[in-house]
C-alpha cells in the first residue's frame, strides 16, 4: 500500500459522502440515479477501496454472462475440479462461487472483496446472499475464478449480484454462445466494461465447427463497433458430455486455461491487469460522481420547491387573514347586536355629532352598571377573530394539499406520510380552534395593557376617568376591524357606525394621533399572533421534509471528493486514460479469435509486434 495511503483516504472520504440518503423523492429520473449511487457504493466497498488497500493481492476473474451458456461448466474446466454447481435446471447458481488456490484462500475467506456477503464454505450449492468459497490445487496461486449468477436471470436479486461482482472484478471472462452473442442485454454489461476500461475477455462457447468461422468474425466486428478492438477472444466447440455435470474435455479449454496460467505466473502481468482496471474505475468517478451530485442538486431543490407550495399557501392565508380584519365583515352579525346591547340603544349615527357628551354619560352608566353586554360583545368579537382563523387556515390546508398531490415528489412525500394522516392535512388540525382561542385572550389582553400605559400619561388620564381601561380597551379592539385608524362611508354604513363611534369617543380621550398609533400597534400585535398560528399549522406540512433530501453542501462536498479522488489517481502508477477499449494490457493479450488448440502469448513476448 505504500504511496496509496493519499488515494485511499481520497476513496474513503468519498464512500462517506455516499452514505446520505440523496435521492428519496421521485424527481427526475430518480430510478436511474438510485442505482447509479447504490452501484457505485458498492464498487467502492466491494473492489476500489479493498484493491487500493493491497495492490499486491491475488486476482480476481469474474466469470459471467447470459443463461446457459456454460459459465460454470467452464469454471469447473479451467479449475480441473468439481467445484461451480451445475445442471439444465435455471437460475444453476443460486449464490457466486469463488474458487482459489489454497495458497490465497486466507485472502479471499475475509471480508476484503465483497464485503456485504457472508462466506460459506463446502461442496453443494450456496445461499443467496452468500459467497461461498472453495479451493482448487489445480488452480494457480495469485489468480481466483468467481461463478457469477445470470446476467439476464428471471430473477431480480441474480441480476443484481452478478452486476455487483462484475464491477468487483479485476478482470471479466465474459461467457456467449454462438446462438445468443447478438443478444442486448450482454452488450450492455459489455459496454459498461468499456467506460470503465475493465480488463475484459470474451469466450464464445458451444460453437458448432461449421460455425465457427462465420460467428467469430461477425462477434469481432461487433466488438469492434462497440469499442472493444482488441479484446482476447476464445472460442469453445460443442462438445457431446458423457453426462450433464461432466467437465469440458481438456482440449477444449487449454486456450482459456493457459492464458489465465500466464497471467498468474507473471507477477507484472497480475500487475498490468490489476492497474488497468484499476486505472478505468478511478477515472468513472471523475463522471459517475458530478453526474450524482447535479442529481443530489435537483432533489434539493425539489424540496425547496414543495416548502415553497406551503409558504405560498400560508402566505395566501395571512393575506386574506389581513383582508377579512380591514373590510369590516367582522363588524356585522353577531358582533353588531352585541354592540348595540353593550351600549343601550341601536339609534346613535343620527345624534353622534349634537350629542357626544350625553353619549359619553350612558356610556358611562352602562360600564358601571351592566357589565354582562361588555363581556358579551368581546366573546363574539373573539368568536368572529376565531372563525376567521379557521376559515383561512383550512383553506390554506386544502391548497397546499392540492399543490403537493399535483407533483410526483409531494405524493412521495404524502404516500409516506400514510393516507389517514394525509387526509388530515387537508384540514386544519384539530387543536386549532384552542390554540386561536388562547391567542385572541392574550391580544386582548395586550390591547387592555396599551391602552392603560397610555391613559398614565397626565394629560389623558383624568379623560380616560370617564371610561373604564377595559371599555377604551374594547374601542380600540373594534377599531382593529377597519382598513385605517378610521372608516370610510361604506363601512359606517356595513357597521352601523361602530367603528366611527368608537373612533370618536377614543379621540375625545386620546387624540387622534394616538389613536392612530394604538390602532396600529394592537392590529400587528394580532397579525403576529395569527402569523404564528398559521406557521404552526404549516409545520404540519413542512416536518414531513425534514430530514429529507442530501444535504445542504452534498453537491459541493462529492465534487471535492471526486476530484481529491483524481488528484490522487496517479498514485497507482496508470496515466490517466491507459487501456481504453477493454482487453487486458498487450502483455497479456493472446492473438485474437482463438480456437482449440491455439498458442497463448507469453509474457516474454510483449515488444513483439502486432
Amino acid at each position: 500500500m505504500a504511496g496509496n495511503e493519499g488515494l485511499l483516504a481520497a476513496l474513503g472520504d468519498l464512500r462517506r459522502r455516499l452514505d446520505h440518503d440523496l435521492f428519496p423523492l421521485e424527481i427526475g429520473d430518480v430510478a436511474s440515479h438510485r442505482h447509479a449511487l447504490k452501484e457505485l457504493r458498492g464498487q467502492l466497498d466491494d473492489y476500489l477501496l479493498p484493491r487500493v488497500a493491497a495492490m499486491d493481492a491475488p486476482l480476481l476473474a469474474v466469470v459471467g454472462g447470459s443463461t446457459g451458456a456454460g459459465k460454470s461448466t467452464l469454471v469447473n474446466s479451467l479449475a480441473c475440479a468439481d467445484v461451480a454447481e451445475t445442471g439444465v435446471l435455471r437460475p444453476t447458481t443460486l449464490a457466486p462461487t469463488l474458487v482459489a488456490n489454497p495458497a490465497d484462500e486466507a485472502w479471499f475467506g475475509r471480508q476484503n472483496v465483497l464485503p456485504g456477503l457472508a462466506r460459506t464454505t463446502g461442496r453443494g450449492r450456496g445461499e443467496p446472499g452468500t459467497l461461498r468459497v472453495v479451493t482448487a490445487d489445480t488452480l494457480p496461486a495469485g489468480l481466483a475464478l468467481l461463478d457469477a449468477p445470470d446476467i439476464d436471470s428471471v430473477v431480480t436479486a441474480n441480476r443484481e449480484i452478478a452486476a455487483q461482482l462484475l464491477a468487483a472484478a479485476d478482470l471479466w471472462l465474459f461467457v456467449t454462445t454462438a446462438v445468443r452473442y447478438a443478444d442486448e442485454v450482454p452488450w450492455g454489461f459489455l459496454r459498461s466494461a468499456r467506460e470503465r476500461s475493465t480488463a475484459l475477455a470474451v469466450v464464445l462457447d458451444r460453437v458448432p465447427p461449421e460455425a465457427l468461422e462465420p460467428v467469430t468474425a461477425h462477434l469481432t466486428r461487433l466488438l469492434d463497433e462497440n469499442g472493444l478492438p482488441g479484446t482476447p477472444l476464445f472460442s469453445v466447440p460443442e462438445v457431446a458430455l458423457p453426462e450433464e455435470n461432466a467437465r469440458l474435455p481438456e482440449p477444449a479449454v487449454r486456450d482459456v486455461r493457459g492464458w489465465l496460467a500466464a497471467i498468474a505466473a507473471d507477477a507484472h502481468a497480475r500487475d498490468q491487469v490489476v492497474r488497468r482496471t484499476l486505472a478505468g474505475a478511478l477515472d468513472s468517478i471523475t463522471t459517475r460522481v458530478p453526474a450524482l451530485a447535479d442529481a443530489a442538486e435537483r432533489q434539493r431543490a425539489g424540496v425547496a420547491d414543495l416548502r415553497r407550495t406551503i409558504d405560498g399557501a400560508y402566505g395566501a392565508a395571512m393575506a386574506t387573514f389581513d383582508d377579512g380584519i380591514r373590510d369590516g365583515s367582522l363588524l356585522r352579525g353577531e358582533v353588531l347586536a352585541r354592540w348595540h346591547d353593550f351600549i343601550g340603544t341601536g339609534d346613535f349615527m343620527r345624534s353622534l355629532e349634537s350629542r357626544i357628551g350625553w353619549l359619553r354619560e350612558r356610556l358611562v352608566s352602562a360600564f358601571t352598571g351592566r357589565p354582562a353586554p361588555e363581556t358579551r360583545l368581546r366573546v363574539a368579537l373573539e368568536t368572529g377573530v376565531e372563525a376567521l382563523i379557521r376559515s383561512v387556515a383550512d383553506a390554506a390546508a386544502e391548497r397546499a394539499l392540492d399543490g403537493w398531490s399535483g407533483t410526483p415528489a409531494g405524493r412521495d412525500v404524502l404516500e409516506r406520510a400514510g393516507v389517514i394522516s394525509a387526509g388530515r392535512l387537508g384540514r386544519a388540525s384539530s387543536g386549532l380552534p384552542e390554540r386561536a382561542s388562547s391567542a385572541l385572550r392574550a391580544w386582548q389582553g395586550y390591547v387592555l395593557d396599551l391602552v392603560a400605559k397610555e391613559g398614565t400619561e397626565k394629560r389623558t388620564t383624568a379623560r380616560l376617568a370617564s371610561f373604564s381601561v377595559n371599555a377604551a380597551g374594547l374601542f380600540l379592539m373594534l377599531m382593529v376591524f377597519t382598513s385605517t385608524g378610521g372608516i370610510t362611508g361604506i363601512e359606517m354604513g356595513i357597521a352601523g357606525g361602530t367603528s366611527l363611534l368608537s373612533q370618536k369617543l377614543l379621540e375625545a380621550v386620546f387624540g387622534d394621533q394616538a389613536v392612530r398609533t394604538l390602532t396600529q400597534a394592537a392590529r400587528e400585535d394580532l397579525r403576529g399572533r395569527v402569523r404564528v398560528l398559521l406557521d404552526e399549522e404549516a409545520v404540519r406540512f413542512t416536518s414531513l421534509l425534514d430530514g429529507v433530501g442530501p444535504p445542504e453542501d452534498a453537491a459541493a462536498a462529492l465534487r471535492r471528493a471526486a476530484q481529491n479522488v483524481h488528484a490522487h489517481r496517479d498514485a497507482i502508477g496508470v496515466p490517466a486514460g491507459t487501456g481504453a477499449g477493454g482487453g487486458p494490457p498487450d502483455a497479456t493479450r493472446p492473438a485474437r479469435s482463438l480456437g482449440s488448440g491455439a498458442q497463448v502469448d507469453s509474457p516474454a513476448q510483449v515488444d513483439r509486434p502486432r
